[in-house]
């Protein structure tokens, strides 16, 4: 009988079999002699067992009788170690596993389940993901190309790679991202959508829409962050002025009329439309929303997967929430006419009703509805208000210092005379520390919150454009995109680079 605490363990020989068929075989790969591997077992009658690990290796092998107590307690230290050192898997590591190559006139690799279940995969693509939830990542993209493969995290607004595993592990990567999202592994020919959920800890769960996309070199797969817990920030962490918030408030305590959220995929809509709908989530109070898909799981809040290839359309739920006796009702996105009649239809009704449009700034969004077909008296009676956003990078508090611009140019940025004459005006820049990301440290918010009056609704009644509309809520001392950011610059939360960036500005 061998002493187990006697050997040191071969790790690379232990590394070649699957943990399943470790733990399922209860017996343990030690050493390699030659072409000859040493198994660990405590039952020298379990042939099954010496089987597996043979077909694992690929080579012959030889019973080694130890203890039951002390073969428990290795093979737990030694799939910890393996589990160590995999989730820093570098690129040697992954090469030396077993690819399965397409033929030429494949789409990519024949992967088939066990292959995305390969121990190695799954702690490679856990840890993508869980370094995603750590760095404060809002996407994952893996991206396969002819000769790289790519896979790159989404921070503040920023594309950077995080990792470049070997061109020939994309089939097995998308395999095991199909295999969470429970798509079919088989279609590689279309585009599929699916969700995952992980749990990082007994209390909290992080949620990832996934959707797939063939290319010309393998599927290239995205994967969306939604954290719960950002629609729990509460209206002040979102960098509202304190007019705007003012505003936003007073809309959502109307008891009936419409609330548009409009700006770019990827501007922070979602949470500001949650957040509006968390103040809203009392006891007292039934709110429905239809979205394409969910990405906020809030209790107290029925909510609803869009799926048009079985006719639940966004026009569908809306008829359907209409007779739930709703309060407050929320639509992913206005997309059609039909969409936008049933929900002002609801607004008309003793309803509150948020929703999105992807327009460039709030005025534009009128001008949108009534090209979608709406009628200007339909706009004019349930509009209460419409939030243009974006988000830009904020400046890290730790290294950032005032920049050095000339007061003609401040001046044609946007920044008035008498603004850059105050004593004490100052803009800053980034710097960069070991605290931040090249001089940015998250994002805030900048926001265009305009409330429809009835100037406004004189307006679109006699047919005026955008341009009309914005000089009336000038007028009003309603901010646009770009003095708001201005704004932002003057309270040293951003740059002017990033100002620019979200305004169109130059």
């Amino acid at each position: 009988m061998l002493d187990l605490n006697s050997v040191e363990i071969d790790q690379k020989i232990a590394k070649s079999v699957n943990e399943k068929v470790i733990r399922k075989a209860h017996a343990l790969p030690i050493f390699l002699r030659g072409k000859k591997v040493h198994v660990a077992v405590s039952d020298p009658t379990n042939l099954q067992a010496l089987d597996d690990i043979k077909f694992a290796t690929g080579n012959s092998v030889e019973a080694v009788l130890v203890e039951e107590d002390k073969l428990n307690k290795t093979i737990e230290v030694t799939l910890q170690a393996l589990e160590s050192s995999n989730m820093n898997v570098g690129d040697a590591d992954l090469e030396s596993l077993d690819i399965v190559e397409g033929g030429e006139d494949d789409t990519g690799p024949d992967v088939t389940k066990s292959d995305a279940d390969d121990a190695p995969i799954v702690r490679f693509v856990n840890k993508i993901m869980v370094d995603a939830i750590s760095q404060g990542a809002s996407d994952i993209h893996f991206e396969p190309y002819e000769k790289i493969y790519r896979i790159r995290y989404r921070k503040d607004g920023e594309l950077k790679i995080v990792a470049t595993p070997p061109v020939q592990m994309g089939g097995r990567l998308a395999a095991r991202v199909k295999v969470m999202s429970r798509l079919d592994l088989a279609e590689r020919r279309v585009p599929q959508d699916g969700r995952i959920k992980l749990y990082i800890s007994k209390t909290k769960a992080i949620d990832f829409r996934v959707n797939t996309c063939p290319t010309l070199f393998g599927e290239k797969i995205c994967c969306r962050i939604l954290d719960p817990s950002s629609a729990q920030l509460g209206i002040d962490a979102l960098g509202y002025e304190p007019e705007q918030k003012d505003a936003y408030m007073k809309a959502l305590a109307r008891p009936q009329g419409m609330i548009l959220v409009t700006g770019p995929t990827g501007s922070g809509k979602t949470v500001s439309l949650y957040t509006g709908l968390n103040i809203l989530n009392t006891e007292d109070i039934n709110i429905s929303t239809a979205e394409d898909p969910a990405e906020i799981n809030l209790p107290g809040i029925n909510q609803v997967n869009v799926n048009p290839k079985v006719g639940l359309t966004f026009a569908a739920a809306l008829k359907a929430f209409l007779r739930q006796d709703p309060d407050v009702i929320m639509v992913g996105e206005i997309r059609d006419l039909e969409t936008a009649e049933i929900a002002i239809k609801a607004a008309q009704t003793g309803h509150l009703v948020l929703s999105t449009l992807h327009t460039n700034d709030a005025p534009q969004t009128l001008v949108r509805l009534m090209n979608m077909g709406v009628p200007a008296y339909n706009i004019a009676s349930t509009l209460n208000l419409i939030i243009a956003q974006r988000l830009a990078r904020r400046l890290c508090k730790s290294c950032k210092r005032p920049a050095n611009i000339p007061k003609p140019e401040l001046i044609r940025q946007g920044f008035k005379p008498e603004e850059v004459d105050t004593p004490g005006f100052t803009i800053y820049e980034a710097v960069g520390c070991d605290q931040c990301d090249g001089g940015y440290k998250g994002r805030t918010g900048i926001y265009q919150v305009m409330p429809f009056s009835d100037a406004m609704g004189r307006i679109i009644m006699e047919g005026g454009n955008a341009i009309e509309i914005a000089d009336q809520a000038q007028k009003e001392g309603i901010k646009d995109l770009r003095q708001s950011a201005l704004k932002k610059v003057k309270d040293g939360a951003i740059d002017l680079l990033q100002a620019n960036a979200c305004t169109m500005g130059e």
